[in-house]
């Protein structure tokens, strides 16, 4: 009996149907390995592992590879945009409104999207976002 192997991100890339690069890959590693990343932080993680990539090349495959649902994008309000690896579940985020910090809060209640809107003005809802502010440990110690 063989144990099933965990796809690579290889495999995840020619399974959504995208051309399989070593950038697209690094990246999606790099987005996978992080937490909660920046374009820049992703950029970096990139060019540690292939070399030069230009963040303009970086935008665009975080474009494909979100629209791909490979990756997802959170924009908490004031903040840049984030990139984390956590796909196909309703997760929700908190953030600390002192340093930026991020982490994942699972769903609120039940199944997705979570919560029931008080009226859904005839839309099929099927994913709730909820953002959680505060303070982080570190900066709650520190006021």
């Amino acid at each position: 009996m063989t144990t099933p192997q965990t796809p690579t991100a290889a495999d995840e890339l020619r399974g959504a149907g995208l051309r399989v690069t070593a950038a697209r890959v690094a990246m999606l590693e790099t987005v996978r390995d992080g937490d909660h990343l920046d374009v820049e932080s992703i950029a970096g993680g990139v060019r540690e592992r292939v070399g030069h990539v230009s963040l303009q090349a970086v935008y665009e495959a975080l474009h494909v590879l979100t629209a791909a649902g490979l990756v997802r994008r959170i924009e908490p309000a004031g903040h840049p945009a984030r990139f984390e690896g956590r796909v196909g579940d309703n997760h929700h985020h908190v953030v600390c409104r002192s340093c930026g910090a991020v982490a994942d809060v699972d769903c609120a209640v039940g199944h997705a999207p979570c919560l029931t809107a008080s009226d859904d003005h005839g839309f099929t809802i099927d994913e709730a976002e909820v953002v959680y502010w505060g303070l982080c440990p570190a900066c709650s110690a520190s006021s």
